[in-house]
């Protein structure tokens, strides 16, 4: 999901992963950083401990860039009825 969104957005995509074990230190929990998993845009956490939906971090990363949040895709019924 993320390197896709690094393409369409002129955003740098950074993926940091290390052993639990690395996340559970004092030495980490001094760096203010929040808990993995976690997603973070610039400075904002988007969300710490869990899944983020792709919507959701699309939309967050337009408002960084400054840009309309993207239109939600129509899904199911809707799709099928009203096309793309």
């Amino acid at each position: 999901m993320m390197p896709r969104l690094g393409q369409k957005y002129a955003i740098e995509i950074e993926t940091i992963s290390k052993p639990i074990a690395d996340y559970q230190t004092d030495e980490y929990f001094e760096l203010d950083l929040p808990t993995a998993p976690a997603v973070m845009v610039a400075e904002e956490i988007v969300v710490e401990g869990a899944d983020v939906a792709e919507a959701q971090l699309e939309a967050v990363i337009c408002q960084h860039l400054g840009l309309p949040a993207p239109e939600p895709e129509k899904s199911g019924f809707w799709k099928r009825l009203f096309g793309k």
